[in-house]
């Protein structure tokens, strides 16, 4: 006899529970015996640390086997839910699909052609994660850059050097970040991916995935060309027929994917060049804000901040400047490091990052402050670029060294002149400056603003200690590039925008959602094969 799969959700219980206090209150709730439950799975898992003082409690959801039928209002019968290819469509396809960039938007658009039978072709600016990895090492033990090989472009995309967040605001129906988080899984990452509530997979285990999912792309049939920068695009009568790659090589296609992130500034501004659809987007800059990792754990979880079932603390903060402007935490990193994440030749660009146990001393945050175009320096679509780099090349130093003050010294409009508790975590290295003289009033007035409001939130946010480092400028695209409902360019038939360096995504899932749907309206329209 098939067992019945049941679900129960909210179940609560105190922190230093264990695996079979779940079975038991399964059985209670259900008024069954513990003995006659089976195949429990965790469905969902998240912690409740509100009366943090007193007891810090997880939350479940639990799908589990029983071998008759149960009524009771608490439980209901486990809906099982799976990702589905569309139905092909009716149109002859003339070639190949082209992708560009291996970001979690082109890697995701990718697996999906591949898994439908398309074939798709890959191409990629930077080195194999293994190669970039050395790149990016270099850069932070020396200061040598390689402006191809860097934190912004090579295999995996940017989210690659970051914390890998898998969490999202966006809407899902189609079960496809389900797709994306077992395919990540299947690929290395820590299965509880799946069901933790703020799921993140860390650098080290992200890079593991990314270049396992490559396999199995190019397993599918795909292709996967590294060092092959797309310099020109070829566009017949507002169509596109293909590109050229590092200023030679043609390669023809009827489709190509625009999967290029949001540092591809080169791109941009060849896309604006051939006349492709660009606006300006708001944006946000700032810094990233250092922390001991204990105090932002004690601070979330009280008296139980080392607790073996906790892992490194989080938060998400935001207030509302007088001048109007959002000003936010950003790219959160438990137990984490700042990372030097220039592409462009001396410039300096921030970001966050984490591995898997999130065990650095240190946790850290970008604290943005909004801007929009009215900020920018002309009404030129790529203008945004631009306002980006006035910022990037004021913070640089040699070596690419990045400008750092403590709060209570950028409150007090000085110059730190040495550190406290908090040690920064940047490499290469970093330079005392006041950045009043590196960010513009209506930014500096800001933060200090937000810090002073969020440390009224989150005990020590805004010690006098904390560490800023300048300057975060790449939240998000400075551009977008104008898409129809069907996700192709308004203007060029053919070019399909995609995920955050186009303007339709912001972090991994979403990029690779983006990517998905698509992969999806590619395959609705086109028969298999050529």
């Amino acid at each position: 006899m098939k067992n019945n799969i049941f679900r129960i959700n909210n179940i609560k219980l105190p922190i230093d529970h264990t695996f079979d206090d779940i079975k038991l209150e399964i059985a209670k709730i259900a008024n069954i015996s513990s003995s006659d439950i089976k195949n429990i799975k965790i469905i969902k898992q998240s912690i409740d640390a509100r009366k943090k003082h007193q007891m810090i409690y997880f939350n479940y959801s639990i799908d589990f086997e029983l071998d008759r039928v149960l009524n009771n209002s608490r439980i209901e019968i486990s809906q099982k839910k799976e990702y589905e290819l569309p139905k092909y469509g009716e149109n002859n396809l003339s070639s190949r699909p082209l992708i560009i960039g291996t970001g979690p938007a082109g890697l995701f658009a990718g697996l999906i052609l591949a898994e439908a039978g398309f074939e798709p072709i890959i191409l990629e600016r930077g080195k194999n994660v293994e190669e970039r990895k050395k790149d990016v090492n270099k850069f932070w033990n020396s200061g040598i850059l390689n402006t191809e090989s860097n934190v912004q472009f090579g295999e995996g995309g940017a989210g690659t050097f970051s914390d890998g967040k898998l969490n999202t605001l966006i809407k899902d129906k189609n079960n496809r970040i389900k797709k994306m988080l077992e395919e990540f899984v299947k690929a290395g990452a820590p299965e509880e991916i799946l069901y933790i509530n703020k799921p993140h997979i860390g650098t080290d285990k992200l890079e593991i995935a990314v270049k396992n999912i490559r396999k199995k792309i190019e397993k599918l049939g795909g292709s996967i060309y590294f060092n092959s920068k797309v310099t020109d695009f070829i566009i017949d009568h507002n169509k596109i027929k293909g590109v050229v790659v590092n200023n030679s090589d043609k390669i023809y296609s009827d489709i190509v994917i625009l999967a290029i992130g949001h540092s591809a500034r080169d791109t941009f501004e060849k896309l604006f060049e051939k006349g492709v659809k660009i606006n300006q987007k708001p944006f946000s800059i700032g810094v990233r804000i250092e922390h001991l990792k204990e105090i932002i754990d004690k601070s979330q979880y009280g008296k139980f901040y080392n607790h073996p079932k906790l892992k490194a603390a989080d938060y998400k903060l935001s207030h509302r400047a007088k001048n109007g402007r959002a000003v936010y935490t950003f790219c959160m990193c438990p137990g984490g490091y700042v990372v030097a994440s220039a592409s462009e030749e001396n410039m300096v660009v921030t970001n966050g990052m984490s591995e898997f146990a999130r065990d650095n001393i240190n946790s850290n945050s970008a604290v943005l402050v909004s801007v929009s175009p009215e900020d920018f320096p002309s009404s030129h679509p790529l203008s945004g670029v631009e306002f980006q780099r006035i910022f990037e090349k004021k913070a640089f130093n040699k070596n690419y060294y990045a400008p750092v003050q403590l709060f209570g010294d950028l409150l007090k409009n000085q110059k730190s002149k040495k550190f406290d508790r908090v040690f920064p975590t940047y490499k290469p290295g970093i330079v005392f400056t006041d950045l009043n003289t590196i960010l513009p009033e209506y930014i500096v007035s800001s933060l200090k603003e937000g810090i002073i409001d969020m440390g009224k939130k989150l005990k020590g946010f805004s010690d006098y200690d904390s560490v800023l480092t300048g300057v975060e400028t790449r939240s998000s695209s400075p551009i977008r590039i104008e898409r129809n409902e069907n996700y192709e360019s308004v203007n060029i038939e053919g070019l399909y925008p995609i995920g955050e360096g186009a303007g339709y995504a912001g972090g991994i899932t979403s990029s690779a959602v983006d990517g998905i749907r698509v992969a999806e309206k590619i395959i609705s329209k086109y028969k298999k094969g050529w």
